[in-house]
């Protein structure tokens, strides 16, 4: 054989398996939770869902012939600790990262896009990162605060019909990032659609509500919008309760589970309704009956079994469903190596995709990377949610111009 032609072929032979070995290297994600401080009730089924589901893929041979590799860390919902771990989980190879922390992900973000890596941020963080145009790199995967806020304005519109203008709406929240967010678009909503808006923060840890229920008691609304997460649900409900004011008047944002529903009481909690981002808990869902018969009936699951049914545990299963679903994009329609910019492609060809039918279908885009913002509002009947309304995103109009106003400040200010 002619020396050049067997140059050739040993060049083609190293490609051949220098893109094997590429393809079959692990794919990296790195979850830095709050573990063990103020998010502590939620993260440890998200993390055990995003187990899970990737040991499940990885038993079919993984994302495009690539194995899923997480790695979870606590970062104690301090911003310095949420760094370090970015910082050392991106040295071991991490292109993927969550943070499910309002302060950390802010922190993060501009070590992120400077570096080129992803962020997801799934219902916490930035809201006006779902502009793809500013935030490359960051995928909200579903809606925002202001886009939950909307919605509920929007079903208590329909469920007050020509007397909306007449209605009375009680603003109930924890005074800290977290619950302030949505108040520039109640307070646009007001101006637009002429409803009656009162205020009622209340402090920090969130224990403590009997000075701002009891206010709100005083102002008789007609539905209380709440902001706040699991345990603080509790406690809103039990002091509405104790104040005389119904539950059916009550909606609370998605961070309620059936932990706080036992909590309250699940007859006690009957009405009580709540802004749903993914269907309800429970054990009749086709993937979770994958999980529970190759995984958790074989002894391998990756957390404690009576995890399986939380809302929390299938709101991780949606986020990384949709996830390891834009990876399988990036693996399918580019070459060897996978890299973060391939990755995010992946993720802005996702459409209509709905985790495997656990939330509303989401279509990533260039432009939009929360996928169109709907929600459902569901009812607690005193056994299990009842879906009140299908899917649907309302007033995103006034979304957008306020996500597009807030990420042109940041884009301003040269922090990216």
């Amino acid at each position: 054989m002619p020396h050049i032609f067997r140059a050739a072929l040993s060049a083609l032979v190293m490609s051949v398996a220098c893109q094997a070995a590429m393809a079959s290297e692990p794919i990296r994600f790195g979850l830095c939770y709050d573990l063990t401080k103020s998010y502590h009730f939620i993260t440890p089924q998200v993390a055990q869902a995003a187990r899970d589901y990737a040991a499940l893929i990885n038993g079919k041979g993984g994302l495009g012939g690539n194995k899923i590799e997480i790695t979870v860390q606590d970062h104690g919902n301090e911003p310095q600790r949420g760094i370090e771990c970015y910082e050392r989980l991106k040295r071991d190879g991490v292109m993927v990262f969550d943070f499910m922390s309002t302060p950390v992900a802010r922190a993060v973000l501009p070590r992120v896009m400077q570096d080129g890596n992803l962020m997801i941020q799934a219902f916490h963080g930035r809201a006006d990162a779902v502009d793809g145009e500013v935030f490359k790199p960051v995928f909200p995967l579903g809606p925002t605060y202001w886009g939950q806020a909307a919605n509920m304005v929007s079903y208590i519109k329909r469920q007050a019909g020509a007397d909306f203008k007449k209605t009375k709406i009680a603003y109930l929240y924890i005074d800290y990032p977290l619950g302030q967010e949505p108040i520039p678009v109640l307070q646009e909503l007001q101006k637009r659609e002429g409803f009656a808006l009162a205020m009622f923060p209340y402090p920090l840890p969130g224990n403590d509500m009997s000075s701002a229920i009891s206010q709100l008691r005083r102002y008789q609304p007609d539905w209380i919008v709440h902001w706040g997460i699991g345990p603080m649900n509790v406690v809103a409900a039990k002091e509405l309760k104790r104040n005389g004011i119904p539950l059916e008047k009550f909606i609370t944002v998605n961070w309620i589970n059936e932990v706080d529903i036992n909590n309250i009481g699940p007859e006690a909690a009957k009405g009580l309704k709540r802004s749903s981002v993914v269907i309800g808990g429970g054990t009749d869902h086709p993937l979770l009956r994958d999980i529970t018969r190759e995984l958790y009936d074989k002894g391998k699951g990756s957390g404690d079994r009576k995890f399986l049914s939380d809302s929390y545990y299938y709101l991780g299963l949606a986020m990384y469903s949709t996830l390891f679903e834009g990876v399988r994009l990036a693996t399918k329609d580019q070459p060897a190596p996978l890299t973060a910019e391939k990755i995010r492609k992946g993720m802005e060809s996702v459409s209509s995709y709905d985790a495997n039918g656990l939330m509303a279908p989401l279509t990533l885009t260039a432009k939009d990377h929360g996928g169109g913002g709907k929600t459902r509002i569901d009812m607690w009947d005193g056994s299990k949610w009842v879906p009140q309304t299908d899917w649907f995103a309302d007033y995103t109009d006034l979304v957008w111009s306020t996500v597009k106003q807030h990420s042109a400040e940041f884009a301003k200010s040269g922090k990216n």
